[in-house]
């Protein structure tokens, strides 16, 4: 089944407009997903909103947003007020400005997307903006309403196509400092120095994603399947952390290591063995 287009729009370029579409780059349809059951009876368990202080059930029409002033004061707001308030996609990804495609911190990097020709008719234009882009190794800045909400997007030439990648918002990204500020500064040399130097040098390598296994779906989807064959499940043995008691002790032993194991290819994991879902 070819994917659904999330959004079609048109990017702007100066004066140059091309048909696009976006499509979901990242997806977790594709994880283990449960339902909560009621233990006694098997039967699937539903939520509810109740109110807080009688205790009954509040029906979906009596449903309001509500901003907290403080101590419990409440402003209320109708759906229609949000939707007035929210800003109307005009459907046009307006390029702002180029940039070098580095230029933007992946700190403010939220989802990505893959971006497309709208229509055949548009692939030629689209050619033409991601061929140009491609050759001077830059990115565009844009905007537009995803969601009914106003977003930046950083596009960038991605083979046949281009990735369309959301920002975070400058007041959503915390100060590092706020995290670092207790680290002390150091200076660092001498032979410690060159150990981490050399560590870092024998494991220099390329990033294949398909050498990483997520290890806990993985483990649900044997738990899963043990279950439905009705035989037990070994817990994997957890190894306990090395207490680290002198550093460049453990340094030069990871030096030793890595020079005995030299330079090792990671092999690709093993396919997943999903449990089959019953048919009817």
């Amino acid at each position: 089944m070819a994917p659904r287009a999330i959004w079609k729009g048109a990017l702007k370029v100066a004066e140059v407009t091309c048909p696009v579409a976006l499509y979901t780059a990242a997806s977790t349809s594709e994880r283990i997903s449960f339902h909560t059951l009621n233990r006694r009876t098997g039967n699937r368990v539903h939520r509810q909103f109740v109110d807080e202080v009688t205790g009954k059930p509040v029906e979906k029409d009596d449903q309001v947003k509500g901003y907290d002033r403080g101590d419990g004061d409440y402003i209320v707001l109708e759906p229609e007020e949000i939707a007035e308030a929210t800003p109307e996609s005009d459907k046009v990804l307006d390029v702002a400005t180029f940039l070098p495609c580095d230029a933007v911190d992946d700190l403010f990097f939220d989802r990505p997307y893959y971006l497309t020709p709208g229509t055949p008719v548009a692939t030629e234009a689209f050619a033409l903006i991601r061929d140009v882009m491609a050759e001077q190794e830059s990115a565009a800045l844009a905007r537009t309403v995803i969601f009914r909400r106003m977003r930046s997007i950083l596009i960038r030439p991605h083979d046949a196509g281009m990735i369309a990648t959301t920002l975070n918002f400058d007041y959503e990204i915390r100060p590092a400092e706020s995290a670092f500020d207790d680290i002390p500064k150091l200076e660092i040399e001498g032979e410690m120095l060159e150990l981490a130097r050399h560590i870092i040098r024998t494991k220099a390598g390329r990033f294949d994603p398909r050498a990483f296994d997520d290890r806990y779906e993985s483990a649900l989807a044997e738990l899963v399947k043990a279950k439905i064959e009705g035989r037990r499940i070994r817990p994997p043995r957890r190894s306990e952390p090395a207490k680290v008691v002198d550093l460049l002790d453990a340094l030069r032993q990871s030096a030793k290591a890595g020079a005995k194991a030299g330079a090792k290819h990671v092999t690709k994991p093993a396919a997943k063995t999903r449990p089959q879902r019953k048919a009817g």
